[in-house]
């Protein structure tokens, strides 16, 4: 159901300040778009009313293929940090929006530029495949990226003989070392959100619930992906529970999907794998930073803009490009 807030009754807070909005959001942030010419690209993990309210919704992948095909004048990226520096690097002349640009990610943050740089240096003869989720600074010392919709993809058009670096989600690598039998050089970063679920706990709940298929990114940590009868992409992920004819399943990757999983199949059951402890770890608190109220000031204010330098946006748009090519 569509929340308003009333801007005379309930000022909301946002980022430390209070602000008038207006009653209808979507109706405000529907006539923002008519106006800039804007698009409204989201994440999966975004929450449901932004998911709702935007143009597109889909996995990196997807985003970045929309990213590189929009004729509109504004990108608004509900999504984390690097997504949208990813778009701006698609679109150096189009003015692209971040609702909190605090909204980080965890695993583009454990791959440091110097320390990656020392880390290419020390094997100069490897072709280096990134990950989307990184920097721009790490795409920028890239040879080609890639999703986990396509890592194992673009793994194979390699050929044999040449050695290769896979950053910097060591799970995503491990994953796409065993569906290749190709040997890669992995950089040991990781997702703080798919490296919390609980093996022990997710056993348990397939016990209670037999009927169930466990389901799981390829980001998830070796101990839950062995339990999973499905491994997939986000946009995977969704795609196989539509066909699949069992009435439940246990999803091991950020809950935000399981909205659009329920829409697309009302009938069956959702259960978010759980977490090691007793918290919200499950969820992404970059990925939530991004509020309703935040994305509606963000357009009418036209702010905060993604900035890169030029040399950056030159230098990463190229293994953007070729992931882009061998993904056809």
């Amino acid at each position: 159901m569509f929340t308003t807030v009333s801007s005379h009754q309930n000022p909301s807070r946002v980022s430390g300040g209070f602000y008038d909005l207006p009653a209808d959001l979507f109706g405000a942030i529907a006539a923002l778009k008519q106006d800039l010419n804007a698009i409204v690209l989201a994440h999966y993990y975004q929450d449901p009313d932004i998911q709702d309210i935007a143009d597109y919704i889909g996995d990196s992948l997807g985003l970045s293929q929309q990213a590189a095909s929009t004729d509109a004048d504004v990108i608004v990226f509900a999504g984390v940090h690097f997504m949208a520096e990813t778009a701006k690097i698609l679109n150096p002349h189009k003015l692209v929006l971040l609702p909190d640009l605090a909204a980080g990610c965890s695993l583009a943050d454990s791959c440091p530029p110097d320390a990656f740089a020392a880390f290419k240096a020390a094997h100069p003869d490897h072709l280096v495949v990134s990950y989307i989720n990184c920097t721009a600074e790490i795409k920028a010392m890239s040879d080609i990226i890639c999703t986990s919709s396509n890592a194992v993809k673009i793994i194979q058009q390699i050929p044999d003989d040449q050695p290769i670096i896979f950053a910097p989600d060591r799970n995503l690598g491990r994953y796409v070392m065993e569906q290749t039998g190709r040997d890669l050089v992995l950089w040991q970063g990781s997702c703080m959100v798919h490296e919390t679920f609980s093996e022990r706990k997710i056993v348990e709940l397939q016990i209670q619930h037999p009927e169930t298929e466990i389901i799981a990114h390829p980001e998830c940590e070796p101990a839950v992906l062995r339990h999973a009868h499905y491994i997939g992409s986000t946009t995977a992920l969704l795609n196989y529970t539509q066909r699949s004819d069992r009435p439940s399943f246990i999803v091991a990757t950020e809950p935000g999907i399981i909205h659009q999983m329920q829409k697309a199949t009302p009938q069956k059951q959702f259960i978010p794998a759980p977490p090691m402890n007793q918290c919200a770890c499950n969820e992404c608190p970059h990925m939530r930073l991004n509020t309703l109220e935040k994305l509606y000031l963000c357009m009418r204010d036209r702010q905060p803009e993604i900035t890169l330098p030029a040399d950056t946006q030159t230098a990463a748009l190229k293994p953007i490009q070729r992931m882009l090519e061998l993904s056809r």
